[in-house]
């Protein structure tokens, strides 16, 4: 598996230009990694966290929990992502992070990282970039379930794991691992289970994509872009994710 160092330098530097004596600075950081399993909650609304988490291999889930017991999930990251890095800056966590399916994590000690970025500013704002771009993430996320209709609507949450999965080099082919239950899915698009199995069966029909044993298989870009009026600039990613077909 590669190191979890390395995979924080290799996301940090789609949006940031890290020098030698950043890097240096990110790989003498302590990452204690520790193995998740699919579901399980290892962030919880009201923590009050002292460590950051990196996600090396694996997705996860970033949701709000209800009054009523149910979800909204809010984002998913990849491998590289710091999706608790708000943690950093807030004295309790106002929402819950679980994995999707088996998931490696990484977590780095907060006084650590402080101490990094008195040394290396330029790792500094590549973090608070970071924040920066889930904050992007979520308007979008916002846009999509608010003013798309339903088709649109999981085509562009289709097309946004995709490019990023392409970008952190986690594409193999037309196909990468999305470990996501149809409840999820109906979750985080503000669907019902009967809608989603409509949606996504209204989409397999288009012949643009797929979703079948925790895969996403994507046949034809361009149209699935067209039909979730995708476009990745939101990402904020400098080294784009190759063009497709």
């Amino acid at each position: 598996m590669e190191k979890a160092y390395d995979v924080l330098i290799r996301n940090l530097c789609e949006h940031t230009a890290l020098a030698l004596e950043d890097i240096a600075e990110i790989r003498a950081l302590t990452f204690m990694l520790r193995e998740v399993a699919p579901n399980e909650d290892f962030i919880r609304q009201g923590d009050e966290p002292e460590h950051s988490a990196l996600v090396v291999t694996g997705m996860i889930a970033r949701y709000h929990l209800l009054g009523s017991g149910r979800r909204q999930y809010l984002a998913f990251h990849l491998a590289g992502d710091l999706p608790d890095a708000q943690g950093l800056f807030i004295d309790q966590m106002d929402h819950g992070l679980s994995a999707l399916g088996p998931a490696s994590i990484a977590f780095i000690p907060h006084r650590q990282l402080f101490a990094a970025f008195r040394r290396r500013p330029t790792f500094a704002l590549a973090v608070w970039r970071e924040t920066l771009r889930d904050a992007s993430i979520f308007r979008e996320a916002i846009t999509n379930n608010s003013a798309r209709p339903m088709q649109a609507r999981m085509a562009h949450l289709f097309c946004e794991l995709f490019y990023r999965a392409r970008a952190a080099q986690l594409v193999r082919g037309n196909r990468c691992r999305l470990p996501i239950s149809l409840a999820q899915l109906g979750e985080t698009l503000g669907m019902a289970i009967a809608t989603v199995n409509r949606t996504l069966a209204d989409l397999r029909r288009s012949g643009t994509v797929d979703l079948r044993d925790s895969e996403l298989i994507v046949l034809k870009w361009r149209e699935l872009q067209r039909l979730g009026d995708f476009s990745p600039i939101y990402l904020h990613l400098k080294r784009q994710s190759p063009p497709l077909a």
